[in-house]
């Protein structure tokens, strides 16, 4: 596979997904909003988890796109539509659980703040807000539209799905590290309410402006 890269149009392609992506990866976003609530209310384990929810849903939209399925999508009024109506619907549902957050109580410094969800459900957020994004389908349709063709071996679309997902797991990692580094994370322990109920309306604001789209 590494022989692949020496080649000069795979190694422009990659070039110009890395940059694309990563441009696209750092612009807040849904995942970014409830990775970081994540993070900073329950600890870096449940960002990680919340990370691997969002990456499975990066997955799947990875490999519709590889069979071109999401130019189906992207060209179907109807099925954009539903998408954004749950995809709106459910990023309204996740604020709104934000904004009904109420002050934990913590006995010590050094306890961590205590929450009612269970490792699978906050992976299940982190999969279901990542799946249901609406602009998903049009955005890989653009993207693989730069660096896919018919004839494209197996072998590259291993190395453009690689590509996404190192740039997706690089920069949360170093977003979940960041916000629960003990020294950053105690600023927060006893704002973890406030925090969930800023994110969570910010989530209300990104799920009604998709509805009103």
């Amino acid at each position: 596979m590494a022989d692949l890269l020496i080649k000069s149009p795979l190694l422009d392609s990659v070039l110009t997904l890395i940059i694309i992506h990563f441009i696209a990866t750092v612009s807040p976003g849904p995942d970014f909003m409830l990775i970081s609530k994540e993070a900073l209310t329950k600890g870096r384990k449940a960002g990680f988890v919340s990370m691997a929810g969002t990456l499975s849903g990066l997955s799947i939209h990875i490999l519709y796109s590889a069979l071109g399925l999401a130019a189906v999508l992207a060209s179907s009024a109807q099925a954009l539509l539903a998408i954004q109506l749950m995809g709106g619907g459910y990023l309204i549902y996740l604020g709104v659980k934000g904004l009904r957050a109420q002050p934990a109580q913590v006995s010590d410094e050094h306890d961590r703040v205590p929450f009612t969800d269970s490792y699978w459900q906050i992976f299940r957020a982190g999969f279901i807000c990542d799946l249901l994004n609406p602009k998903a389908p049009v955005y890989f349709v653009t993207l693989f539209t730069l660096v896919l063709s018919p004839d494209m071996p197996v072998e590259h679309l291993m190395i453009y799905a690689g590509c996404i997902l190192a740039i997706h797991s690089g920069w949360f990692t170093l977003v979940i590290v960041l916000l629960s580094t003990p020294a950053i994370n105690k600023r927060f322990k006893q704002m973890s309410h406030w925090i969930d109920r800023v994110l969570g309306g910010a989530m209300v604001l990104i799920g009604m402006k998709l509805l009103a789209n």
